[in-house]
């Protein structure tokens, strides 16, 4: 490690960071409520000295652009990007050096039934090492590590050769438009960290996740009457028994290796199911959502007619099903799959700082959920990993929560990769 690096290192500050955080998860940035807190954001990124880019997000025009999905009607936010090293917020960089995103999301899931949480939701908590609120794993936790590394470099003495550039996105839990709104005004970089919880592990492949509403058509009729309708819920086993062959077909024999050893990389859910209207009555219909599994690399329209085809196999038994085919519809969220080359300067000099204040060999594999890596990748052409701490297990459930020492950690790792990538005067 270089004296540079050894003070950026140094530089990270735990209670800054923790406080930070905890204005931030004080904040219910839930979809469409994301405002005040990227304002909180674009306030800390002033106050660190970043050329800081904040703006009104016209979903009006994002919605007519190819790679636009969301799973709910999403009307208003704030894109928000901070910049150390550039003349132009969206320029270049000063130096010969590159540009290196550090890129996190603002939004969270709801927190559901705060009854079933034990320490408050929107409250940072500390207790035995471990911070606990919504957010802290996925991600706020993950963003406030990319702005103390910065922070970190500033307070070092820093001069990046190339720039450093933080992204704040709004809307990746239903469908990635605040990172799509970022790529279109500008924002991209020649590699990017998302800080996604990988639990260290450096991912320069995500699995993608295709939505999807399946209705099983039923007959109504008098619940004393039962044998005069036809009941969806029964029609519907089935075609679940397919789905599952369907998805323990695609998770056999799995060829990647950053898939390799992961029990289910390609999981089929069926998350959400509701049928009828009236607890005496035969249901009209059922109507099952959920998420399919994708590879990188697979064909979208292939994956997508690999399910259709298993729902009307499993109707050809039927004769009702015959007749009233199951329809599936894909909607909402459509998260395509990504993938970097493991010999991209991103990957080699973020394993390299992860060896360096770790003491290990960096890990690689795949992350099994969709993120905004692929956004960057696909749409914005910048070689990109997930990497970060926290486990994602812990994140989407009641008490979510961290280490609270892997976050100065992964602090420390970035300050130290953006140096190595970025370059700086003192290299």
């Amino acid at each position: 490690m270089t004296p540079e690096e050894r003070r950026a290192a140094e530089a990270v500050d735990a209670e800054r960071l923790f406080r930070l955080l905890g204005d931030l998860i004080a904040i219910e940035s839930v979809a469409n409520r994301e405002t005040p807190a990227q304002e909180r954001v674009a306030e800390e990124m002033r106050a660190i000295g970043l050329e800081t880019d904040v703006w009104e997000i016209d979903f009006a025009r994002l919605r007519r652009h190819p790679a636009y999905t969301a799973d709910v009607d999403r009307h208003e936010g704030l894109g928000v990007v901070g910049t150390m090293g550039h003349t132009d917020p969206r320029g270049e960089g000063r130096g010969e050096g590159r540009t290196l995103i550090l890129n996190g999301h603002i939004d969270v899931v709801p927190a559901g039934e705060t009854e079933r949480w034990t320490h408050p939701p929107f409250e940072l908590t500390r207790h035995a090492g471990r911070l606990f609120g919504r957010g802290v794993v996925d991600m706020k936790g993950g963003l406030c590590c990319a702005l103390e590394a910065a922070q970190a470099l500033r307070d070092a003495g820093v001069d990046l050769d190339g720039a450093l550039q933080i992204q704040s996105v709004i809307g990746e839990e239903d469908g990635g438009s605040g990172m799509l709104a970022t790529i279109e005004r500008g924002h991209t970089g020649d590699g990017a960290i998302v800080v996604e919880p990988t639990q260290f592990v450096i991912a320069p492949a995500q699995a993608g996740a295709l939505s999807f509403r399946l209705t099983v058509p039923g007959l109504a009729a008098h619940g004393a009457l039962r044998e005069e309708g036809v009941d969806p819920v029964e029609k519907f086993i089935p075609v679940f028994q397919r789905l599952r062959a369907l998805e323990a077909a695609r998770n056999r024999d799995v060829a990647d290796p950053l898939f390799r050893a992961e029990a289910l990389p390609y999981a089929l859910t069926m998350g959400r199911l509701r049928a009828g209207i009236w607890p005496s009555t035969v249901a009209e219909s059922l109507v099952v959502e959920g998420r399919f599994g994708v590879a990188p690399g697979e064909d979208l329209a292939a994956a997508r007619r690999a399910l259709e085809d298993a729902v009307a196999e499993a109707a050809d038994g039927d004769a009702w099903l015959l007749d009233h085919p199951p329809a599936v519809e894909w909607v909402g969220a459509q998260f395509a799959a990504a993938r970097t080359d493991e010999s991209d300067p991103v990957v080699s000099t973020l394993a390299g700082a992860v060896q360096t204040l770790g003491g290990t060999e960096a890990r690689l594999g795949g992350m099994r959920y969709g993120a905004d890596m692929r956004l960057l990748v696909n749409q914005g052409h910048v070689p990109t990993v997930l990497f970060g701490p926290g486990d994602v297990r812990r994140s989407h459930r009641p008490d979510e929560s961290i280490r609270a020492q892997d976050l100065v950690e992964a602090a420390r790792i970035l300050a130290v990769a953006a140096i190595r990538f970025c370059g700086s005067a003192a290299s």
